[in-house]
């Protein structure tokens, strides 16, 4: 199944129907309260990281489920970017300096923004923006995506990094998604979020 798909934008009054659909999968995926508690909450994850991000484009949400298997989808079009907008992603950084975000969340913000920029002006930002190790770490193979980050590659290889290990286990969304892809395709980047529900 698929939910209706939600076109969102700057304006944060769009974000409301995001968690109409997540309400509306969980029932009819007949979640339990608890599992319904965790796909809100991974949903809320995905929220945090949007306003950023439609900054430099717009774009949709939707769900598809099938069976135990949900992936919640935010997929967001690059539109051409102004310096400002350039400089806005690389203060999406906690510090506001070309140095990569604190935690899982800011870092796979850091990285769709990144994306957006690239598809925007035809080059690679994650030097400047300070996310090379991070991204290079989660660097995927997704068929279905001309280039892809993925959280469970990002956790097979930080494996002996005791920073990344301490990030990820104070991540909401590293312990409750089962993964995190962000991918380029077309001129667009799409983040989704997989989880199953035994």
């Amino acid at each position: 199944m698929k939910t209706d798909i939600c076109p969102i934008s700057c304006d944060t009054s769009t974000y409301a129907a995001i968690f109409q659909q997540v309400d509306k999968a969980a029932q009819y995926g007949g979640l339990n309260k608890k599992q319904a508690l965790h796909l809100r909450l991974l949903a809320e994850e995905l929220v945090s990281m949007l306003p950023e991000l439609l900054e430099i484009g717009a774009g949709d949400f939707w769900i598809e489920t099938d069976g135990p298997d949900f992936s919640l989808h935010a997929s967001i079009r690059s539109k051409s970017i102004s310096a400002t907008d350039r400089d806005a992603v690389i203060a999406l950084s906690t510090s506001g300096k070309n140095a990569a975000g604190k935690g899982v969340l800011s870092k796979i913000r850091l990285v769709a923004a990144n994306m957006l920029v690239d598809l925007a002006e035809g080059s690679r930002l994650g030097a400047e923006a300070g996310i090379y190790n991070f991204y290079d770490m989660g660097s995927a193979v997704e068929s279905m995506y001309v280039s892809s980050w993925s959280l469970n590659s990002y956790k097979e290889n930080a494996t002996g990094d005791t920073e990344a290990w301490d990030e990820l286990e104070k991540s909401i969304i590293a312990n409750l998604a089962d993964d995190v892809v962000v991918g380029v395709k077309g001129k667009k980047v799409d983040i989704i979020i997989k989880k199953h529900f035994a």
